[in-house]
């Protein structure tokens, strides 16, 4: 019989921590005397009496390792669970959502996908904005120590390939997630505690800097304002663009650089296909932009380099209307989404390596026609590539566009224009943020689409930053019977 007392164990030990993590925002608006510091208190309440009681039912269990069904449960339940008691702040406190929208937000949130239904954020208490970051922040470190320890293991969309960059976990997951968790940590507060800094130093204010920085370094792309970065000087832009980058690099790097080696962040080819993509794009948009009359000089820089590297990294801050860019820069905008950043990082989407073993194996291909006795076999880093890992990566692919193509047919059935369904699809997915057009664009917010949409694009968060095959293995009748 399949035990999920382990999985509950777990489970009910996070949604303790987050409801503790409540208190902070409590205090917030108790010293900000916002006058709604009572709803934190129900809900951590709520949510820590839940948890424990879930964690001491359950303790018995955990006496082993994780099975290889735990262990996909568990990464699927996460972030499925904790948004369930995330939301519960926004249904409570002075946005009075409804649980649909609360759920939307708290899923937006935790898969640092960014999209909102919340308006009028910069007339919301201190506690709900500090809320955002705060679920953002840790959605962000989150999604590092599942893509450092368990994609790699659940050999998921061709991660198993980073297998090699030291971390034997299986059997062990819990106590290496927490010895990788302890180092991880260090490093990304540091990083939020220097892009505080920054923003600080170039003119936010103390509180701004703060839920800015952790929702920077989470590229998560929760704004304390309408307006997102529009409400800002240059200095800040060009802080964010930093930090963005910064997050979406593989932190195993950081960790390898902080234990003095830091020669494998110099040679990661996936470092450097990165920064070369980022740096063409950029310099497309700013040279579209120049050549069209919409800007010029180094506002048309700036402008091109900070969208640019929101969308591709998937933090999706905007600092202008970009639909209003023309329809070049829109559908350069869209392809740039469904890039993402390196592997091991906060970033979304479908990740730069994934292309470059696609690219790897059409090469090969190519070459085996032309000289059909020939032996080749396509390399990564240096390396030749496993059967299995070109297998899962084309897998990946292929249910990715499949089920981005569901999702927007999904979508366009509750009444949704087909630009709405499709970008809305691709944003949910790939956990980019903003869409396109008037509804979601930039400009936009999605409190405007109805609560079906909205289930239909939490749903698509989660399988989006779960890498699909984590969750899709859990609907298949073979995965029960081993």
């Amino acid at each position: 019989m399949f035990d999920l007392r382990p999985v509950g164990y777990v489970l009910g030990l996070l949604v303790s921590v987050l409801g503790a993590t409540m208190l902070l925002p409590l205090g917030v608006d108790l010293y900000m005397r916002n006058g709604h510091w009572q709803s934190f208190a129900e809900a951590a309440l709520i949510t820590i009496v839940i948890g424990v009681f879930l964690t001491l039912a359950c303790a018995n269990a955990v006496t082993r390792g994780l099975s290889l069904q735990q262990t996909f449960l568990l990464t699927t339940g996460v972030w499925l669970v904790l948004p369930v008691f995330g939301a519960l702040p926004f249904v409570f406190g002075a946005t009075e959502a409804a649980y649909v929208d609360a759920f939307f937000e708290a899923m937006s949130g935790l898969t640092t996908t960014g999209s909102t239904v919340l308006t009028g954020l910069d007339q919301l208490p201190e506690g709900i904005l500090l809320w955002r970051g705060l679920l953002q922040w840790f959605g962000g470190i989150g999604i590092i120590i599942v893509a450092m320890v368990f994609l790699p293991e659940l050999r998921v969309g061709g991660m198993q390939i980073f297998r090699s960059e030291g971390f034997d976990t299986f059997g062990k997951i819990l106590p290496r997630a927490t010895e990788i968790a302890s180092r991880i940590w260090v490093i990304y507060l540091t990083l939020t505690l220097f892009c505080a800094a920054a923003y600080a130093s170039l003119g936010m204010d103390v509180f701004d800097a703060i839920v800015h920085a952790m929702t920077t370094v989470a590229t998560g792309g929760f704004a304390n304002s309408d307006a997102s970065f529009g409400a800002f000087g240059p200095g800040v832009e060009y802080a964010a663009v930093v930090f963005m980058l910064l997050a979406a690099l593989p932190f195993v790097r950081y960790v390898q650089l902080v234990a003095g080696s830091a020669r494998p962040l110099w040679i990661d080819s996936q470092i450097r296909a990165f920064f070369l993509t980022v740096l063409a794009l950029v310099s497309v948009m700013t040279l579209w932009l120049v050549l069209g009359d919409a800007a010029g000089g180094e506002f048309a820089l700036r402008k091109a380099l900070f969208n640019t590297v929101s969308i591709v990294t998937g933090t999706g801050y905007a600092s202008a209307d970009y639909m209003q860019w023309g329809a070049f820069a829109v559908v350069v905008f869209f392809f740039a989404g469904l890039i993402g950043g390196c592997a091991g990082s906060t970033s979304c989407s479908i990740k730069v390596f994934r292309y470059q073993l696609l690219m790897a194996s059409i090469s090969t291909q190519v070459k085996r026609l032309y000289a059909p006795h020939g032996i080749f076999e396509p390399r990564y880093q240096g390396r030749p590539v496993a059967e299995d890992v070109l297998n899962s990566v084309m897998a990946f692919f292929v249910l990715f566009f499949v089920t981005l193509g569901v999702v927007a047919i999904l979508l366009g059935l509750t009444g949704l224009d087909f630009i709405t369904a499709v970008s809305g699809a691709a944003t949910a997915l790939g956990n980019i943020g903003p869409g396109l057009g008037p509804v979601i664009g930039p400009a936009g917010t999605f409190a405007e689409l109805n609560d079906t949409a909205k289930w239909i694009l939490s749903a698509a968060m989660l399988i989006g930053r779960l890498e699909l095959m984590a969750v899709f293995v859990l609907f298949t009748a073979a995965f029960w019977r081993t």
